[in-house]
């Protein structure tokens, strides 16, 4: 099996179900470059971006050269960015750089990265108290549809969004969005808002499917919790394998981001395993912690969300 294995979205649109995350710290073009011409080799179709990541010149480059030495069609791979908070007043100024950087005519998937607006000036991740505007989500949704209409993408979508969100977007949305990318792992199982998604058949695609070990906020809890570690040992199969699997067993596709050869390799073969009714009621009795709780976004005085809680509508 490879990650040519993709879903159909409701907008007859295909979704690779194994994504590479382009994300790190370091953003160094060189290795983000050399990782994605491995993750080719290996199979790997779906590459996920973003403005804030830094790292859509190097997804870029690499894939631009790929297909220029006829490794791949541009037509097989699918990349996916992110509408960045300071540019909600102008999606599709905004996807016009992200095409620029990326080199490319259009993506196959733009996201609203938060459901937050930033000053224009913001380019860092962790805004300051200063840095929100008032947010209008009908106006930055009608932008992201002209860059559907436009043929900038061929589908948009959210980050982020919680069911309540989504359920007010859907009030004036023209264009049901076609995926909402959230944390989405064994220790933290989204059912809410998966029950919700599919009522409007909104594709939910896991970011952290591993709870983000090597991220600042991530921990190791998931793959080194014994239920998952015990069902591993079953299936002679690693714990990340299985973590992974189980994500995919729920439908969802999966954001992997490793840029480690071994762990990459490791990270797809996930499509080999097949988890059983046991392990998935094992894995439902395992404590659930949400890991990326974006406190930043909150405060009393100028984010749209006093608490985490009216963040997240109480999905925590």
């Amino acid at each position: 099996m490879t990650s040519f294995q993709a879903i159909l979205l409701k907008n007859g649109e295909t979704l690779p179900i194994i994504g590479m995350g382009t994300y790190s710290v370091e953003n160094d073009r060189e290795t983000t470059e050399k990782a994605i011409k491995t993750a080719l080799k290996m199979g790997y179709r779906h590459f996920d971006t973003a403005k804030i990541y830094g790292s859509e010149p190097a997804v870029g480059n690499a894939l631009r050269r790929a297909i220029g030495e006829g490794v791949v069609e541009r037509e097989d791979i699918h990349i996916t960015s992110k509408l960045w908070s300071s540019d909600h007043n102008d999606p599709v100024s905004a996807l016009h750089q992200t095409l620029q950087r990326l080199g490319m005519e259009y993506i196959d998937l733009y996201l609203v990265h938060w459901p937050v607006a930033l000053k224009p000036w913001v380019d860092y991740p962790v805004p300051r108290e200063e840095d929100f505007e008032r947010l209008d989500m009908e106006n930055t949704w009608s932008g992201m549809e002209r860059c559907l209409e436009m043929g900038l993408c061929r589908s948009i979508g959210l980050s982020n969004f919680s069911s309540r969100k989504i359920e007010d977007l859907l009030d004036f949305a023209c264009v049901t969005p076609a995926v909402n990318q959230v944390e989405m792992h064994p220790m933290w199982r989204q059912r809410k808002l998966r029950a919700l998604c599919g009522d409007y058949g909104i594709h939910v695609s896991a970011y952290s499917p591993l709870g983000g070990p090597g991220n600042a906020w991530g921990t190791t809890a998931v793959v080194d919790h014994p239920i998952i570690q015990s069902i591993a040992l079953k299936h002679n199969a690693t714990p990340a394998q299985v973590a992974l699997g189980w994500g995919l067993s729920q439908g969802s596709s999966v954001i992997v981001k490793s840029f480690n050869p071994r762990r990459m390799k490791e990270n797809i073969g996930a499509l080999d395993l097949t988890l059983d009714d046991w392990d998935l009621l094992e894995i439902e009795k395992m404590e659930e912690r949400k890991i990326m709780r974006a406190e930043y976004l909150a405060n009393d005085t100028t984010s749209p969300y006093k608490t985490i809680e009216e963040l997240w509508d109480d999905e925590i």
